[in-house]
């Protein structure tokens, strides 16, 4: 068969009996090249369905390392795997699966620097990341560079998919993520799966379709989400799908600093204080109270030795602390504790802190034998 080998047909043959798919769709697949970024909850199944079915060359990019926290729903990693880089453990694996491809392991942040080169060598983008700054970087990168980017996003029990800067027929690109988010919600609104939570099969579902979408571009194959946000429920298993207008006054020339973009300084700096800092004031007797505004399930994995009021509860029981004595808030990275400094200053406190990078900048710069999660 033209431009498959023989295992190649025995592989795919369940792709080669779709009508309209066939060895058309099958040989498109072979000789795409997709960048997949981020290879944890979303890139887990992305990457596993991709090199199944058969996209010749997968890039992945990703700088972090497999932790056990990730195993909940990254399923494409083992025990085994634990503290080793992400993008190198899910090459080694997907080389099992599917040695018939070729896969590049990149373990390095995707960056401003290297975004346009490497979406430049890709047909299309897949973005697994979870943060607003890449979510845009690679947007624009990829409206810069005239490629499509599969979206996905995933939040409790909640996903979105969509397909922007899609090529259309009559040769015009489909809307893009600024066309939904001109500008990201401020920071402090917007608490990251580690903190938020996220239901462990719904990356599975969400990959999934963020898969599906790409093997549909790529094969030329039914109709992706072009225009469209994909939104799904797994606490009702409800979705809908919404239309995505295109503005014309949102205009892409150049990349930005993301992180600036996306993590403005704000009007009213918010008082903190390092985890160095918060050492020295304990072995100098400094009087403070230390709060942890975390759940009490992450209280009993790792702690500071503060006082537990989770974030929920701190309105209610603000008046269980004192306005003379100063306040350190912390919590996982020191966004929540962020959110209830806020809230304190709003109910009249003032010697207040926010403990900068929470337990985790903790346990990195202080107290590294910390088991951390």
């Amino acid at each position: 068969m033209d431009g498959l080998n023989a295992t190649e047909v025995k592989r795919y043959a369940r792709h080669l009996a779709i009508p309209g798919f066939g060895p058309k769709g099958q040989v498109r697949l072979k000789q795409s090249r997709v960048l997949v970024i981020g290879a944890g909850g979303l890139g887990s199944p992305v990457l596993l369905y991709l090199a199944a079915a058969g996209v010749g060359h997968l890039t992945i990019v990703d700088f972090d390392r497999v932790e056990m926290s990730n195993l909940q729903r990254q399923v494409l990693f083992t025990e085994s795997d634990l503290g080793h880089p992400k993008a190198e453990a899910a090459a080694n694996h997907l080389r099992r699966l599917n040695p018939q491809i070729e896969i590049s392991a990149i373990v390095a942040p995707f960056s401003r620097e290297n975004a346009r080169e490497l979406i430049r060598q890709a047909d299309l983008v897949i973005d697994g990341t979870d943060n607003f700054p890449t979510r845009y970087l690679s947007n624009d990168a990829c409206v810069l560079e005239g490629k499509p980017l599969v979206y996905g996003s995933i939040y409790r029990f909640e996903g979105q998919v969509s397909v922007f800067n899609l090529l259309r027929e009559d040769g015009s690109r489909g809307p893009n993520y600024r066309d939904i988010f001109p500008t990201p919600p401020p920071p402090e609104l917007v608490p990251n799966c580690a903190e938020g939570g996220v239901l462990g099969v719904l990356p599975g579902i969400i990959g999934s379709m963020q898969a599906n979408e790409a093997i549909k571009v790529l094969a030329r194959v039914g109709e992706p989400l072009d225009g469209k946000l994909h939104l799904f429920d797994a606490a009702t298993l409800l979705s809908r799908t919404i239309k995505i207008v295109k503005h014309p006054e949102v205009a892409i020339g150049h990349l930005i600093d993301y992180d600036q973009f996306c993590n403005p300084a704000p009007a009213n700096p918010l008082p903190s204080v390092t985890v160095k800092e918060l050492a020295e004031w304990r072995q100098q007797g400094m009087p403070h109270q230390l709060i942890d505004v975390r759940e009490p399930y992450e209280y009993e994995i790792a702690n500071l030795g503060g006082r537990l009021i989770p974030m929920a509860e701190l309105p209610a029981r603000s008046s269980e602390l004192s306005k003379e004595t100063p306040l350190v808030l912390h919590c996982r990275s020191g966004q929540r504790s962020a959110r209830a400094v806020r809230q304190l200053q709003e109910a009249g406190f003032q010697d207040l802190y926010n403990l900068e990078g929470g337990i985790l900048a903790w346990a990195e710069a202080i107290d590294p034998q910390m088991t951390i999660y």
